[in-house]
């Protein structure tokens, strides 16, 4: 069992070198549809939603995963590759300050017209009551994610750590929005 999982893995990275966009995409759609099966199950959807688990995974190969190869990019350019403790702060501030408000806004919006199929009205709503607990909560976890993935871990490396904390960030974006339908039935 362990060489076919060396095997997968050599595998993974092989394509991770020779197609990253392609491969991180494709990373972030398989770790949504994983979150958003967990968050199902964990509010206590009996079937599995498959037309939500698809928008899921759609959101994550076209957005996610192409948004963070890019924006990674991007830093390390801006940044010129540095990793200094002060140089890591930047990139954590500059972060939070543009990527994760504009990710979570993005990802409620997306989630209410797109998934739930709500109308305009009721989605900004719910943004408007939601987003602020959203984004505090997003400003007191995600700087510490920043810094580990910024400060330790590889370019080539990063959205698919990022990818991973944020199938555990989605379950509870999951929850939360799950929660805001509940309130309103």
């Amino acid at each position: 069992m362990g060489s076919i999982a060396k095997k997968g893995l050599q595998q993974y990275l092989l394509q991770l070198q020779q197609h990253p966009l392609r491969t991180k995409a494709i990373t972030a759609g398989v770790l949504s549809a994983i979150s958003d099966i967990v968050a199902q199950k964990i509010t206590g959807i009996q079937k599995l939603q498959v037309r939500r688990l698809l928008l899921k995974v759609l959101f994550g190969v076209v957005y996610l995963g192409p948004f963070g190869h890019f924006l990674h990019l991007l830093l390390d350019k801006i940044f010129k590759g540095k990793r200094d403790k002060s140089t890591v702060a930047k990139k954590v501030l500059l972060e939070q300050v543009t990527s994760s408000p504009w990710n979570n806004l993005l990802f409620m919006v997306y989630y209410g017209l797109v998934v739930e199929r709500r109308p305009w009205i009721q989605v900004k709503s719910n943004i408007k009551r939601e987003y602020p607990k959203v984004q505090y909560t997003a400003w007191t976890f995600w700087p510490v994610v920043g810094w580990v993935n910024h400060q330790y871990v590889p370019l080539q490396f990063r959205v698919i750590f990022h990818s991973i904390i944020a199938c555990c960030w989605g379950i509870f974006l999951n929850l939360r929005a799950r929660s805001m339908v509940l309130k309103k039935a």
